[in-house]
């Protein structure tokens, strides 16, 4: 750590004498992070984490642009990434698409309130879904050993442009890609790069397509080639622990209940369920209450309604719950190192109990 004697605050318009530095600009070895406090540090985050991706994007080569970052396993990103791929102009966009900032969630940012979707809206959600079904399907067969995960979110971007839909992880928040993809020890947000997949390792595809003012989400967690007995079961477990939470879904139950059944099958393979992330309301919104932890006995608010629109998508772990975070501010990864799973769907609860919309047709 650089001495602070003399340095002044980096903030905006401000010249205060510095009292910290910015752990993550420390961890990658950028020099004169100064501000003189936490609240000046907070209010300048949006503009000062560009650094580090700006740094991470500089680094060439197929390199890791964190070489001094204690990285909790063995996967390492490998840069830079490509540029950010186009989207035609008669593409419906949803508001952040240029700015990356999601004016339409900040303005609800903190409300508990469900909607209700007519059907007209469930109809046009509906036709949406299965348009990401068809995109995700197409990049699990991609899937092999050798292809990069930047070129598995081509064929996603392609898939989704093809099809007249926007791909809604693109600049959400800033994010740079079109997809997500998590490698192993990745629990989510992994940012695709110029790693090839090898033999034995497991990725999930996340994708998200907005068209017609609808988005519709989902995940998988694929093998890569010959994966172990413990990779393949995590997996099977991961998908079995969606499958039992849905089967709770209907009009009545409590949101917070799904966690109970999720974790308590978790548990009964020797696996943990991720707390910080969680499922959520989807339809206009990308990502909207309700708020559905994965985990027993959370706090989450609601009960079930028809016409509710949601996801579930429990992150199951081999070792530890805990998680931790990439310098590129995205790319959540197990504290242990230990590989992790998931699968998510979009569905509606209807008078009889559910319909999951992203569902494959068979």
């Amino acid at each position: 750590m650089a001495s602070l004697s003399g340095q002044t605050c980096q903030g905006a318009n401000c010249s205060k004498p510095a009292s910290l530095q910015c752990p993550n600009c420390l961890k990658l070895g950028i020099p004169n992070s100064f501000f003189c406090s936490q609240d000046c540090f907070k209010s300048n985050w949006a503009t000062h984490k560009s650094i580090h991706k700006l740094v991470a994007l500089a680094s060439g080569g197929g390199s890791n642009p964190w070489p001094s970052f204690k990285f909790s396993g063995s996967l390492r990103p490998m840069y830079p990434l490509s540029p950010r791929r186009a989207v035609p102009s008669h593409i419906q966009k949803p508001d952040y698409a240029d700015t990356g900032i999601p004016l339409s969630e900040r303005s609800i940012r903190g409300s508990a309130t469900i909607q209700v979707l007519p059907k007209d809206d469930i109809d046009q959600l509906r036709k949406v879904c299965k348009i990401a079904r068809e995109v995700i399907d197409i990049g699990v067969a991609a899937v092999k050993i050798g292809i990069t995960t930047d070129e598995i979110d081509r064929i996603i971007h392609d898939a989704t442009i093809e099809r007249g839909g926007y791909p809604s992880p693109l600049n959400y928040n800033g994010f740079p890609k079109s997809c997500c993809t998590s490698v192993n020890e990745v629990i989510c947000h992994g940012i695709p790069d110029q790693r090839p997949l090898k033999d034995g390792d497991i990725v999930n595809l996340d994708v998200t397509v907005y068209k017609d003012g609808f988005h519709a989400d989902l995940n998988e967690t694929v093998p890569v080639g010959n994966v172990d007995d413990d990779g393949l079961r995590l997996i099977k477990t991961a998908r079995e622990c969606l499958e039992k939470a849905i089967a709770l879904v209907k009009p009545g139950t409590l949101y917070r209940d799904l966690g109970n059944a999720i974790e308590s099958h978790a548990n009964s393979e020797k696996f943990s369920v991720v707390k910080t992330y969680c499922g959520h309301g989807i339809h206009r919104l990308f990502h909207c209450a309700p708020n559905i932890p994965h985990y027993a006995n959370n706090k989450a608010i609601g009960v079930m309604k028809v016409g509710h629109v949601f996801t579930i998508e429990p992150m199951i772990n081999e070792g530890s719950w805990r998680d931790e975070m990439w310098p590129d501010d995205w790319t959540a990864v197990t504290q242990d190192g230990k590989r992790s799973a998931q699968f998510e769907q979009t569905m509606v609860v209807t008078e009889t109990g559910v319909e999951i919309l992203t569902a494959r047709d068979n």
